[in-house]
């Protein structure tokens, strides 16, 4: 008895526990596009076929899925030639294969796809046979909609109708797999009413080349990619998925590269009735589906090797805001919310109850999620779980305004998911609308959201600055004073130096830049004749402009700072050292055989006083991203722009004053030494690759004798 009791117990657990796992992955992508991996939002519940639905005959094929208002299934059965309808719980009512036509002919359907349900009407694309056939909730014939007749359709136009949706005043969108035009807006009628959302035609530029060149022998077409599927939202307005053709997908995969929000190469689009794509683009990344573009991505239980876009074979509208997108290349469901953040992704190929193998259509039913499948001719019910549910009241209670409440649960969602950049964003704009700035942008520094957190900056400074505008004033004027009191000091030290006789120290020949960047004719002739600087001064302005990029690379405030985690030191150094002696190098290399006056010395000495702006100008320019916005970026390259423009123009005269040239022949001179800076990098690379071979080599062979010797 005791033996009996053990084995049931163990047996109801482990149902609990396959009940509550799923055979895949629940991910998101954090804002560096590396994957976070998260408690599932959806498990898959159970997968339904022809004989749970106590239909005759299996589905063959299936394209199609659509649940009405009262929960019923229809089935685009395209294999069958027919739809089929069930009840709520999955239960066989009805086929619909073949009606009786306005004419009185015996008609039937073939190969049917796609399908919408209104209030009293089901929209069949009856597609091998071109057509939109209409029937009654029960079945019965009620009207077709054929081919729409315009002269901007063209007579080559084949009506192929894949897809449909219906908006409240019945006018139909339609996706006609050879349709280049663009959606097809029909009136309830069936006349045509417009093309929406027309792709742009992507042409090579070596085509563009031969076509200007031999306008009359290039004979290649380019069209527009088609639409592939749509659906209609709450507000009749129409969202579309596009499978790019391979002429587009170098595009497609460079946009999710870099991060692109651009419409131009997007697979998702909302458009309206114009056809203008208003879709929010506002989260890290855009939505394409997969963002891991390497071969096997994700990492398929199968084994199978996947790689490039997703090719998103349709769409479907969730409650509060979620959209779905299903990627029929790695059986994936990516979760997205109204302004594009991706909330989750799960999926993945196989046969295992929750694995797809050919999904081609899925949607909501409440907040259940029924996905299609072709090839295993099933319907998998996948049930929300308690922290997918969690998702779902923060996005209503954002939606409905209570944000102490949608606060709470982005908290709830990070005890249960701390990776979830998106809660972290939930949370500090939440803070932001409830005017606690500061903490805000904590929480937005946190999942690196640099948009959102220059808003909140923005509000945090306004306030900042109400409160001590009076302390503010008090700085602004001291630093004033200061600034020109040093100044005053740098030129009095400057102009007693000028009738100075014997040495003179490093302060005095430190401060003498200043007094060449803004004489730099006088100031270069007196720094080679009058030696007005030297060496160590050189040296010490390198370092200082060393220091100076280094600060502004690693002192930066968030905004502003393009670097994660610690850099290694080396590298502002090497940015700074190896261009100054490359120049000098170079420079003193050609001028030594063009009759240049200057020596190595003074080329150094020259070259080094030049580089004065950069450490005048950056160190004040890192100090202001404290106080700036990323909308004020435009103020710190411009301060940049300015050191860099002022600093070559101090070399380039700074060289033509050392070595005696005119205008014109320094101007050669400075073509060629940038020639012979890169010629001394080529061959400073090849012979770092040659000693790297080397020591390879001879590595390999104590290797191999120690192996041997063994």
């Amino acid at each position: 008895m005791t033996l009996i009791c053990c084995v049931v117990l163990l047996a109801g657990s482990a149902l609990q526990m396959s009940a509550a796992s799923a055979p895949y992955q629940t991910y998101t992508y954090s804002i560096d596009k590396n994957i976070c991996f998260s408690p599932h939002a959806y498990t898959p519940d159970r997968a339904v076929t022809f004989y749970e639905m106590n239909m005759p005959t299996a589905l063959n094929g299936a394209q199609d899925i659509f649940v009405d208002d009262n929960r019923n299934v229809y089935i685009s059965d395209t294999g069958n030639n027919r739809v089929v309808v069930c009840d709520p719980n999955f239960i066989y009512r009805f086929a619909i294969s073949t009606f009786v036509n306005e004419h009185g002919v015996h008609d039937a359907l073939s190969g049917p796809q796609g399908l919408f349900v209104s209030d009293d009407t089901i929209y069949v694309c009856d597609t091998q046979n071109s057509r939109i056939v209409l029937f009654d909730l029960e079945g019965n014939f009620k009207s077709i909609v054929n081919a729409p007749n315009a002269d901007i359709m063209g007579t080559d136009t084949v009506f192929r109708p894949v897809a449909v949706g219906v908006n409240d005043s019945g006018t139909m969108y339609i996706v006609s797999s050879s349709t280049y035009s663009g959606i097809i807006a029909l009136n309830p009628d069936g006349t045509f009413q417009s093309f929406i959302g027309a792709q742009k035609a992507s042409v090579s530029m070596a085509v563009r080349i031969r076509r200007m060149l031999f306008p009359n022998v290039v004979t290649e077409s380019y069209i527009s990619t088609p639409y592939k599927n749509l659906t209609l939202d709450d507000e009749g307005i129409v969202w579309a998925t596009i499978i790019f053709a391979k002429d587009d997908i170098e595009n497609l995969e460079s946009a999710i590269r870099s991060g692109a929000t651009s419409s131009t190469y997007a697979p998702i689009k909302r458009l309206n009735a114009k056809g203008d794509d208003i879709m929010v683009r506002n989260g890290f990344m855009m939505p394409v589906g997969e963002q891991d573009l390497k071969p096997t991505g994700q990492g398929s239980v199968t084994g199978a090797t996947v790689d490039g876009p997703s090719e998103l074979v349709d769409i479907a509208m969730g409650p509060n805001g979620m959209w779905s997108v299903i990627d029929s290349k790695r059986s994936r469901i990516y979760t997205y919310d109204s302004e594009g953040n991706l909330l989750f992704a799960f999926g993945d190929k196989g046969a295992q109850l929750g694995n797809l193998s050919n999904p081609t259509a899925l949607t909501y039913c409440g907040s259940d999620l029924y996905v299609l499948d072709a090839s295993l001719n099933s319907v998998t019910v996948f049930k929300r779980t308690e922290y997918g549910d969690v998702i779902d009241q923060a996005l209503y209670h954002n939606s409905i305004r209570e944000y102490s409440t949608a606060y709470d649960d982005w908290q709830d969602i990070l005890r249960r998911n701390i990776n979830f950049d998106a809660a972290y964003v939930g949370i500090g704009k939440n803070l932001y609308r409830q005017g606690q700035y500061e903490d805000a942008m904590d929480f937005y520094k946190r999942a690196n959201e640099k948009t959102n957190y220059s808003i909140a900056f923005k509000a945090w400074r306004k306030d900042f600055v109400e409160k001590n505008i009076l302390w503010i004033l008090l700085v602004i004027v001291l630093l004033v004073v200061g600034i020109a009191q040093a100044f005053k000091y740098i030129g009095r030290k400057n102009k007693k130096g000028e009738t100075k006789t014997g040495k003179r120290t490093l302060w005095e020949e430190f401060l003498y830049g200043f007094h060449l960047i803004m004489h730099p004719f006088d100031g270069f002739w007196d720094l080679k004749h009058e030696k007005r600087g030297s060496v160590r001064g050189a040296i010490c302005i390198v370092v200082l402009t060393v220091l100076s990029v280094t600060y502004h690379m690693v002192g930066s405030a968030y905004l502003f700072n393009t670097t994660s985690g610690m850099m290694p030191l080396i590298y502002p150094a090497m940015g700074v050292l190896a261009p100054l002696m490359l120049w000098c190098v170079a420079n003193w290399c050609l001028t030594t055989l063009f009759d240049g006056e200057g020596s190595f010395k003074d080329i150094f000495i020259a070259t080094s006083y030049a580089l004065l702006p950069i450490p005048l100008i950056s160190i004040p320019a890192t100090l202001l991203t404290n106080c700036f916005s990323s909308s004020e970026a435009e103020f710190i390259t411009l301060f940049s722009s300015i050191a860099m423009i002022w600093t070559v123009g101090l070399i380039f005269f700074g060289s033509m004053t050392t070595h005696g040239y005119s205008m014109g022949r320094n101007i050669a001179i400075t073509i060629f030494t940038i020639v012979g800076m890169i010629f001394i990098l080529f061959i400073v690379v090849l012979f770092t690759n040659l000693v790297q071979r080397m020591i390879s080599f001879v590595s390999d062979i104590i290797t191999e004798i120690s192996y041997r010797a063994q």
